[in-house]
């Protein structure tokens, strides 16, 4: 019949790199494949296409070393390799199998060809509808077929998944060999870690034989189901319609723990499954994902990090004459003296700075000196002030200790428990418990943040700062998010009373890492006296990124900017819920503001919101971190889009529906939750 068996495999999977030469029964798991299909009756030949990146060297090598042929083509335009493939070995009849069907059935396999051969077919398939368990796809074409496939088809997706066009076009005569009885629930394909685990249960199961048949799994997975469970959640040619953000982001999980480093960008902080996860280029309010699709930024910007916008070119070409001039030396950088006496000039109570390049490390940094100062050791705290193990020691003492303090459910796992009782906490405006606290520890500082969402009441902080003056304790105002928003420097200046020690950081740089700790020379000498040091405290970026960011924001008065900004949207949040009757309130600074839903609907509107604004290519949910490159006509297309989201929501409401039926996916976390 002339017919030719072409293996579609590659190493750069977006879910599982190198999963075709992953281990299975002591042999890579595209070898077992190829020799399972070379027991076919029907097909002359066995080839492998794979692309032509150098990633895949390995793989050619590999599968010739084997005895078999390999074809290498277009990276991207798997049709194009096919048809390719085709003219090359000249068959007059093609296969199309993929390399994560390890368990496919050589008869099955035969059987489709000889309908597709019997039946004067074009095309032949046993996967469109499927009814097949998953990793048993099989499709056979005649080669005139796939040539006019690969000389007509346009579109993206027909050229990277090779025969959609056969199927959708109605150019050709298409057949769908079926199974009697529905088995599409079923998932033996390879394609995530788990589906390994699967795959090497079955082929464990039957070793030394490796050309057991598909109704011979089929009745493994009825006898023992446990050892096909691991991979239930996973759906049938789901990587087919997933971003590359999605795929990234599964393999991220398998070996990150927790996926990333910062709980506020995890997708399932937004739109589980669904959010484009990874950024290729950042500019303005403008981000680009890894498939190249362009979104508005009206969400956290950098978390809170870009008050000018992403990519200021004043500061990114400061950055550049920074690195061009080399980043890191055996001696010390200019910049960090400079940075130095700009914050001074900016807080003129302040004498003295020491620097580091994250905000929870920043404020570690803070309560040693402040420890090393007061010679005391217990510190009160009002707010979120990292991950550090002073900070998280909180919930040692109790679980829920720092619930209200921006992020519960906090597990003090791995804090050493001698911690315990170290720090203690307080509400914004409650100077009564802070005076108990007072009274009952021998504190070494008050560590706080000037505001968050609470405004504080009229001559709080002057009481704070009258606390501690009485009973020698450090006053650390932790302005990592607040300052520079509503200020040019901290918040505190705003309200007229002056700490012993800032730490500042987020906004400092715009983007790049820098972050500061300035005080009384009283106070910040103690540094001296104990050891605080580490190598990229010194690199040049940071602290020349932060000169430039406080010269923009100085010519800009954007802290003004982004202010109004966030005022005008506060103001439009709460008139949609009054024309929509939602019941809403907002939190945050202006500059760092959201708002949340009453009742137990919030996570489920602010999930809805994220799936409702995404499709028109903004990034959004319950909060907006304005910046300078956020312009009006911004602000007016994210409004009319989330007015959208309020009233079909206020619809389904209205109804009595349940409006989780709104949702395409999973409701967003509130917190920190594991997440494998």
């Amino acid at each position: 019949m002339n017919v030719l068996i072409i293996v579609q495999a590659r190493l750069g999977s977006s879910r599982l790199p190198g999963k075709v030469l992953k281990e299975v029964a002591g042999q890579p798991v595209l070898r077992l494949m190829l020799d399972r299909l070379s027991r076919s009756r029907c097909a002359e030949r066995i080839v492998v296409a794979t692309g032509s990146e150098q990633e895949n060297n390995l793989l050619v090598a590999e599968v010739q070393r084997w005895g078999y042929d390999v074809f290498c083509g277009s990276d991207t335009d798997v049709l194009m390799r096919y048809q390719q493939c085709a003219e090359h070995y000249q068959p007059q009849y093609v296969v199309r199998v993929t390399g994560d069907c390890p368990l496919i059935d050589v008869k099955l396999v035969d059987e489709v060809i000889e309908t597709l051969v019997s039946g004067d077919y074009d095309y032949v398939c046993n996967n469109y509808p499927p009814s097949y368990p998953d990793g048993l796809d099989t499709e056979a074409l005649t080669c005139d077929a796939l040539a006019v496939a690969a000389q007509e088809a346009t579109e993206d997706y027909d050229r990277e998944h090779v025969t959609p066009y056969l199927r959708s076009s109605g150019k050709f005569r298409t057949h769908t060999l079926a199974s009697s009885v529905d088995h599409s629930d079923k998932r033996w394909t390879l394609d995530q870690s788990a589906d390994l685990d699967v795959i090497r249960a079955v082929f464990e199961s039957f070793a030394p034989d490796i050309y057991f048949g598909w109704e011979d799994v089929l009745a493994l997975q009825e006898k023992q189901p446990a050892l096909f469970s691991c991979n239930d959640s996973l759906s049938r040619n789901e990587g087919s319609t997933m971003s590359s953000g999605s795929k990234l982001w599964r393999r991220a999980k398998e070996i990150i723990p927790g996926g990333n480093m910062l709980l506020s960008k995890r997708p399932e902080m937004f739109l589980p499954e669904k959010w484009p996860t990874y950024f290729s280029e950042a500019s303005g309010v403008q981000v680009m994902d890894l498939d190249g699709v362009r979104y508005t930024d009206m969400a956290l910007m950098g978390v809170g990090t870009n008050t000018l916008g992403y990519a200021h070119p004043k500061v990114d070409e400061a950055v550049r004459q920074a690195i061009s001039k080399g980043n890191m030396s055996s001696l010390n950088c200019a910049e960090e003296v400079y940075l130095a006496e700009k914050l001074i000039e900016l807080h003129p109570w302040a004498e003295m700075v020491r620097f580091s390049r994250a905000g929870g490390e920043a404020n570690a940094i803070a309560i040693r000196i402040a420890r090393a100062a007061s010679g005391r050791d217990t510190v009160a705290i009002c707010g979120y002030h990292g991950w550090h193990d002073w900070y998280l020691s909180v919930n040692l003492s109790s679980d829920d200790s720092l619930d209200k303090h921006l992020l519960p459910g906090l597990d003090p796992k791995g804090v050493p428990a001698n911690l315990r009782d170290s720090v203690v906490t307080f509400m914004p405006n409650d100077l009564g418990r802070l005076k108990q606290i007072i009274a009952e520890h021998d504190l070494a500082a008050i560590k706080m943040e000037v505001k968050r969402n609470v405004e504080p009441e009229p001559g709080y902080l002057q009481a704070v700062r009258d606390l501690c003056d009485q009973h020698g304790i450090v006053l650390i105002f932790d302005e990592c998010t607040s300052g520079f928003r509503e200020t040019y420097g901290g918040l505190h200046l705003k309200y007229g009373v002056n700490p012993d020690m800032a730490v500042y950081g987020k906004a400092l740089g715009n983007g790049y890492p820098i972050t500061a700790v300035i005080g009384t020379k009283e106070v910040m000498d103690a540094a001296q006296t104990t050891f605080i040091s580490s190598t990229f405290w010194t690199e040049r970026v940071g602290t020349a990124a932060a000169l430039a960011t406080l010269d923009v924001m100085q010519a800009s008065q954007s802290w003004q900017y982004i202010t109004e900004y966030g005022i005008k949207v506060r103001e439009a949040w709460y008139a949609l819920a009054e024309k929509y009757q939602l019941e809403i309130n907002c939190f945050g600074l202006p500059a760092l503001g959201g708002f949340a839903l009453e009742g137990e609907r919030t996570l489920l509107f602010k999930t809805y919101i994220s799936q409702q604004l995404l499709d028109h290519k903004i990034l959004a949910s319950n909060a907006l971190y304005p910046s300078l490159a956020h312009k009006d006509s911004h602000l007016n297309t994210y409004l009319v889009h989330l007015e959208d989201a309020f009233a079909s929501f206020a619809a389904c409401l209205e109804k009595g529906d349940d409006p989780e039926t709104l949702l395409t996916g999973p409701i967003c976390h509130s917190t920190f939750k594991r997440l494998n």
